[in-house]
């Protein structure tokens, strides 16, 4: 069913269930070496949006393929930093052949990368980089550029010109201020009729919901919301629709999940951009396999990134990127 090729891989998603091997929770860590396997724990930024989920599909992939035990958790929501940070040095304790992980607060993990650089352990970033030369490499999307398509999108859809607003899920993590900054800055390069009116910050459906019916209480002539992932999205699609602005607001987002995906069908969203989760997670345990090895890694692992709409969301190279 996901018959995605992930950058650096021609068999990224060659498997279509679970690696046997993998084993996750939501919470501490638990023991998953064994004398035989190497151990990679892998740790995300939550479990609250199905993104995280087909992250973990694609991790256990890549752990069956390359037989290695990993583990896969995150906290509850993607606002819990300090939860995270904890859980990053119970998996360090655990002295892993290598680490996975993806930033909720680019600079807060700083210390604690560097213990793991101490101790001699590779760390892998995915999804979100760090501020910080310790990973080794980034498996994720290109977000400046994948934020800019879907500004170019936004641009169109609202003929060039209006006032937008955008929500986006955080302004610590790299993706969060990667998807705001492309946005922002590619409708300020090329579009000078549309003005930006303001950006809030939340991630969380029920935040951003509020968030957009405050924006469009504030401006009540918006034509347009660009909600950054999946949670903000949503938000902005429920915000939209309890205001009754339903067909008056242009709705774009990023990511998938099924409540999206309905969004697009049913016309309440315009587009948004899908990234490949399952990629990133395989190409996180291939690198950390390759950076116990020895071997060299690129900087930076481009996963991909693609528009959909209603015109493409049945296109099968579409949906093998898709995620409910």
């Amino acid at each position: 069913m996901l018959t995605i090729t992930a950058c650096g891989s021609s068999n990224a998603n060659n498997a279509n269930g679970a690696g046997g091997n993998a084993k996750a929770n939501d919470g501490a860590a638990t023991t998953a070496s064994s004398d035989s396997k190497l151990y990679v724990p892998i740790i995300s930024k939550g479990f609250q949006h199905q993104f995280w989920q087909a992250v973990k599909q694609g991790a256990e992939q890549a752990a069956a393929e390359f037989k290695v035990d990993i583990t896969f958790e995150g906290p509850e929501t993607e606002e819990q930093v300090d939860k995270q940070l904890e859980m990053l040095q119970v998996a360090l304790d655990k002295k892993p052949s290598a680490i996975g992980f993806a930033a909720l607060d680019s600079k807060a993990s700083a210390p604690l990368l560097q213990k793991a650089k101490d101790a001699n352990i590779p760390v892998i970033a995915f999804d979100s980089g760090v501020d910080s030369d310790i990973p080794l490499t980034t498996a994720s999307t290109d977000n400046l550029a994948a934020a800019a398509l879907a500004a170019d999108k936004m641009a169109e859809l609202i003929g060039g010109k209006g006032d937008i607003a955008v929500v986006a899920h955080d302004q610590t993590s790299l993706t969060g201020v990667q998807r705001r900054d492309g946005f922002v800055n590619e409708i300020k390069a090329k579009y000078p009729d549309i003005k930006i009116v303001d950006i809030q910050y939340g991630g969380d459906n029920l935040k951003a919901t509020d968030l957009t019916k405050a924006l469009l209480q504030g401006h009540p002539d918006l034509k347009g919301i660009f909600g950054t992932n999946e949670g903000a999205a949503t938000g902005v699609v429920n915000g939209v629709t309890e205001a009754k602005m339903e067909g008056k607001v242009v709705i774009v987002g990023f990511d998938s999940g099924k409540t999206q995906m309905d969004a697009i069908r049913s016309g309440k969203m315009a587009g948004a951009i899908t990234q490949n989760p399952v990629g990133i997670g395989y190409e996180t345990v291939k690198a950390a396999v390759a950076a116990i090895k020895g071997e060299t890694l690129p900087k930076s692992i481009d996963t991909g990134f693609y528009w959909y709409d209603k015109t493409n969301i049945d296109d099968p190279k579409i949906k093998a990127v898709l995620y409910e």
